[in-house]
């Protein structure tokens, strides 16, 4: 199921309505059913990466050996990725960064640390607006580019990795990350760890979906996710796992 072919299993849902009414009478109150399949799969798609709706996007790896990846969302944060980074290196764990450009001003050297340590930094827009999903092609592109160019300033590298902000897909977006030959990422477990629950009902929630393949969802911008790492960490190298970037795991580059 792809936006294409739904666009398409619509079209000729309402024309057979239509050529219907035409000549049998039929009400034209039937096209509310395909609408609101149609209305309902967009969201759908919408939400879920897994889905592959708009556009294809990396969330596990299939046949993985016994690995798991590990990801952070939204920094560079001052406070906090400090932190994750001393404690992936206290366990020789690696992980791939999902960074905003309005975020890197003040926070230079944090990103210089994060590639100095060999972990992958990826494009998590520039402003992660919350009405950013309404942007045009052209809105896109310049977000991923002036996130790109900032990064590239200062560590020389130009990422490849995408992941979008709130993990929503549009065909705009699609567009835009498909022109400027992202690769999308997304997740398989989604920790929760910027909600309000508490530190180890979340690292409960977390061990339990853990299998060969997937990619960690965190943030490295709060004092709960330190603790949910932590544990996370203990609990992969008790159950014989190794930790790794998104791109080890998906044997894809980060960098052009």
């Amino acid at each position: 199921m792809t936006f294409k072919s739904t666009s398409i299993s619509f079209i000729i849902a309402i024309s057979f309505i239509g050529l219907s009414h035409a000549f049998f009478g039929t009400s034209l109150i039937w096209l509310l059913l395909p609408g609101t399949i149609f209305l309902m799969l967009l969201i759908y798609g919408s939400a879920n990466m897994q889905s592959n709706f708009f556009t294809p996007a990396f969330c596990y790896a299939i046949g993985a050996e016994k690995q798991i990846a590990l990801s952070f969302d939204d920094g560079p944060n001052h406070e906090f990725t400090p932190q994750v980074l001393s404690t992936l290196a206290q366990y020789n764990a690696s992980a791939t960064f999902f960074i905003i450009g309005k975020n890197i001003q003040g926070n230079e050297n944090i990103l210089k640390q994060i590639d100095a340590a060999g972990h992958g930094i990826g494009n998590h827009s520039h402003s992660h607006s919350f009405f950013i999903d309404f942007k045009s092609v052209q809105g896109f592109k310049d977000e991923l580019n002036q996130t790109t160019e900032s990064v590239f300033k200062i560590i020389g590298k130009r990422m490849k990795l995408f992941r979008p902000p709130y993990g929503v897909t549009t065909p705009n977006l699609a567009k835009a990350s498909n022109g400027l030959n992202y690769n999308i990422i997304g997740w398989t477990i989604r920790s929760f760890d910027t909600t309000g629950v508490p530190a180890h009902i979340i690292t409960r929630r977390v061990q339990t979906q853990i299998k060969p393949g997937v990619i960690i969802l965190f943030h490295d911008t709060s004092d709960k996710t330190i603790q949910v790492l932590k544990q996370t960490l203990n609990f992969a190298k008790e159950n014989g796992y190794k930790i790794v970037s998104v791109e080890q795991l998906l044997k894809i580059k980060a960098y052009e």
